[in-house]
């Protein structure tokens, strides 16, 4: 007699360590996994926001109730050799939680679905959950330490037994960043280096489609010694507490007092960069994490549409001498950016390269790259015979 195949789901559940529990169906790896669970109000770029390095360590919910209906693209990569659809190598987050997972997808770009994607990464996955009351309980309560469960334990009321790690207690900088320096165009006209506490490879790419020679640097190199190689330095996003960043932080204020250099930084950069410039962190009671977060430029008074991924924020209340707030997020206040008063340093707690997201931002590299031109030509001594010529041209005029 042919023996029987069970193809049913296995069972699967979301248990918090302050005591909820919320049951689906497993659609990724048969694994069970820890992590802090957070939730994105993004309706669109799952592939690019699974590969974010900045979700490192985190369970994440998606708002968005349908969620691989359109699949998950191929690793091509484009002419830098940077990946086309994703933000990293592979999966990043410890698992998702969706409301419905789409078991048929469709898009010319699509080579597997979003569960064999979650399976080959030994990613797991729970879809049939009320995102919607998931979501209103972290956001009333915080972003929580969670334990995904699959198979036959996942009913079980054991939370008083478990113990949930916290992610934010390890330094996932140095789990996410490169080991080795890495180039990218190197036949640019301006050199960057990029200090990678858990770089996005669009990132990457806005750097480089603009010109830019690119060395990403190890998150704890001390680029200071090497700083006479490169015209500008860029501080990327990452995952986790800034707070375990000590030697990063360290390096930008040794930066900061002895460099006469351009400095961008993004997300984790701006934690980053206004630790270095003397400003303290706090933990958000939720974070803020999706396509649509709006930020005030405080000089303009610009309202900007951004994409952002962060859980910490830096406390501006008073700034240190010669900085300024640059942005300010319009719903909850927190910062947004900062700035310094006379020199071409500043920074972004949003995502202003926004795979997937808002593109409203950009020009902020076009900023920099303004900034980082315009000093070497100085440092070269181009601008000088510029002006001279114009101030003869003027003489003659007159």
């Amino acid at each position: 007699m042919p023996s029987t195949i069970n193809n049913s789901p296995l069972p699967a559940s979301l248990k918090l360590k302050t005591g909820q529990i919320f049951t689906g169906t497993s659609f990724g790896a048969p694994v069970s996994t820890f992590g802090e669970a957070v939730f994105t109000t993004s309706l669109v770029g799952y592939p690019e926001s699974m590969t974010d390095p900045s979700y490192t360590g985190q369970i994440l919910v998606f708002t968005q109730p349908l969620i691989g209906n359109y699949g998950v693209p191929g690793q091509d990569q484009d002419e830098f050799g940077l990946y086309k659809y994703f933000e990293s190598d592979g999966i990043q987050v410890q698992g998702i939680i969706v409301n419905d997972y789409a078991t048929e997808y469709s898009h010319w770009t699509a080579v597997e679905s979003l569960g064999e994607w979650c399976t080959r990464y030994n990613i797991p996955a729970i879809s049939g959950v009320d995102t919607r009351a998931l979501t209103q309980l972290l956001r009333d309560q915080g972003s929580t330490l969670a334990q995904i469960c699959v198979g036959q334990d996942s009913d079980i009321n054991n939370i008083d037994s478990i113990v949930f790690p916290n992610p934010n207690n390890e330094n996932l900088v140095a789990k996410v960043s490169t080991k080795v320096p890495l180039i990218y165009n190197s036949k640019g006209d301006v050199k960057i280096a990029v200090i990678d506490c858990g770089v996005k490879q669009n990132i990457i790419r806005c750097l480089v489609s603009r010109g830019a020679a690119v060395t990403v640097l190890p998150h704890d190199y001390d680029f200071n010694s090497v700083a006479h190689q490169f015209d500008g330095i860029f501080v990327s996003n990452g995952p986790g507490s800034p707070t375990t960043c000590v030697e990063t932080v360290k390096h930008i204020k040794t930066a900061l007092e002895t460099l006469n250099k351009p400095i961008f930084g993004i997300c984790m950069g701006n934690l980053l960069l206004g630790m270095a410039a003397g400003l303290q962190v706090y933990k958000l009671p939720f974070g803020n994490r999706g396509h649509n977060q709006p930020a005030l430029n405080v000089d303009t008074g610009l309202c900007y549409i951004t994409s952002q991924n962060h859980g910490y924020a830096l406390n501006d209340t008073v700034m240190p001498k010669g900085w300024k707030r640059l942005f300010v997020n319009a719903n909850d206040g927190s910062n947004e950016g900062i700035q310094h008063e006379t020199k071409p340093i500043f920074s972004v707690q949003f995502h202003p390269e926004a795979k997937g997201g808002p593109q409203d931002t950009v020009y902020l590299f076009e900023e920099f790259l303004k900034h980082v031109r315009a000093d070497k030509a100085k440092a070269e001594g181009l601008v000088t015979p510029i002006v001279s010529k114009v101030k003869s041209a003027i003489a003659a005029l007159a």
